[in-house]
């Protein structure tokens, strides 16, 4: 069963509507809503989404919290709303209203089903999303062939996109898999390791796995804490069968990964710190190579700052996976084929430890979801043996406040943990929340915003609270 006030946190916290997402305070127009089923249910198939929301009780500019009076068990024209919705709507749709409370506020979710086979129709007319306006997906013949396009064959994928390289060679596959103890054979291995399309040509897969992939894959070295900083050097590791390019990139990240000899309290045996943890680094990249949206020509990113490093991944979590089940390491995979092949040479395991290792070492705050790409962010630990009492220098700490935690006060605390279960409060409703004075409020706010426990994405009307500390 779906966890809707965990949805609707999460669509909370995107920057603007998406095309499968539609907020409403207490609009109520029947044919409309019917209108946006149709081009949420087919814009959730093109985005690859199971589902697309409509939801009222939220502004839609602001994204503020408001709570909604709709009654959607009322009768239209003497017919029930959702009888009407659904003798209008075809093929057969399996939508469904909910109700949950949030922040004290009656919010009400319309769970949109996404397209299958055909598109979506309402009262005749198949509708789409085009940013947040709501068409007539024939006056748009292009993406009309695209939704069809995708009903008919799925999203494009590594294994149904073909390789515009049709005279691939394995040498390196082979001696890869050999080194491993697996003998593949010539006549087999193709369709074994899902190297083919439907008409029997070579896919992206393919392409992949290839002795060479023509997929740049580089390490980058910044002086500084960002892109604007001097480039100290780049590291090119692309351009083979991507099995070579991992293993060279984690034995890169060895080399990086810095021993610091920790002198402080020692009695007998130092003790030595990594800049930043192997297992979690391993775990990452392998992640960023098995579940990155390689169709869309690009691969992962590794970025070092001077007081971090970022793999990024593109693409976003898989259709059908929950934020919930991503972090407790339910793993949804978006390119399977690979995974298998991850899997039988033993790369990577079922048991979905990857996740949970990272957020085990340096909490869910290391997993950044952006639009188009998962960036996870290890900060470096540096040793001060100058009598400092913490692993971290200054400069480190003023940047990655997640990774350092000072003690709190008792309302300290109690407003941290306010803003991680209600991140959209403003500071009215967090002190009536916690029937405190609002002086009291502001003044704990600004002690946690300075060092860092929390800050403020976007303004303050469409923004929200980002706890940094765990």
């Amino acid at each position: 069963m779906k966890n809707y006030s965990e949805i609707v946190r999460v669509l909370l916290t995107y920057k603007s509507e998406e095309e499968w997402i539609e907020f409403k305070e207490n609009w109520y127009e029947p044919h409309g809503i019917g209108e946006y089923i149709s081009a949420i249910s087919n814009a959730a198939a093109m985005c690859g989404k199971e589902s697309g929301y409509m939801i009222w009780g939220i502004k839609n500019d602001t994204l503020e919290i408001t709570g909604t009076n709709l009654n959607y068990q009322k009768d239209y024209k003497n017919e029930p709303l959702q009888h009407y919705l659904a003798r209008k709507l075809s093929p057969d749709l399996l939508f469904s209203f909910h109700e949950i409370e949030l922040d004290r506020k009656r919010i009400v979710i319309l769970d949109i089903p996404a397209a299958k086979n055909v598109p979506t129709a309402f009262d005749g007319i198949r509708y789409i999303r085009i940013g947040s306006s709501k068409e007539n997906v024939a006056r748009f013949p292009d993406r009309e062939a695209q939704l069809f396009d995708i009903l008919n064959h799925g999203l494009p994928s590594i294994e149904n996109t073909e390789s515009e390289y049709q005279d691939l060679t394995f040498v390196k596959l082979f001696t890869y898999y050999a080194g491993r103890g697996i003998n593949l054979k010539e006549e087999t291995f193709r369709k074994n390791l899902g190297l083919l399309t439907k008409n029997g040509k070579y896919n992206l897969q393919a392409q992949l796995l290839s002795d060479n992939c023509h997929m740049p894959i580089r390490v980058s070295i910044f002086r500084g804490k960002s892109k604007a900083s001097p480039l100290f050097s780049v590291r090119e590791f692309g351009n083979t069968c991507i099995l070579l390019s991992l293993e060279k990139i984690l034995e890169y990240g060895d080399v990086i990964n810095l021993v610091q000899a920790d002198e402080r309290e020692r009695v007998m045996q130092r003790t030595d710190i990594r800049l930043f943890d192997p297992d979690a680094f391993r775990e990452a990249v392998v992640n960023a190579f098995v579940h990155n949206k390689w169709v869309s020509g690009n691969a992962p990113m590794i970025t070092v700052y001077s007081d971090r490093i970022e793999i990024l991944s593109r693409g976003t979590i898989a259709p059908g996976q929950t934020l919930e089940g991503f972090f407790k390491g339910g793993s949804v995979p978006v390119n399977q084929k690979l995974s298998d092949v991850f899997l039988q040479l033993h790369i990577s395991e079922r048991s979905g430890r990857g996740v949970p290792k990272v957020t085990e070492i340096y909490g869910k705050r290391a997993y950044d979801f952006r639009e188009n790409s998962i960036v996870v962010c290890l900060p470096f630990q540096y040793v001060d043996n100058n009598g400092s009492d913490n692993k971290l220098n200054t400069e480190t700490k003023e940047n990655l406040p997640y990774v350092y935690n000072n003690k709190l006060n008792k309302t300290q605390k109690l407003v941290m943990e306010e803003l991680r279960d209600n991140p959209n409060l403003t500071q009215s409703k967090l002190a009536e929340r916690l029937h405190l004075g609002s002086t009291t409020i502001q003044t704990s706010l600004s002690y946690l915003k300075k060092n860092g426990y929390i800050h403020r994405v976007g303004s303050n009307k469409r923004g929200y609270w980002k706890v940094e500390v765990l």
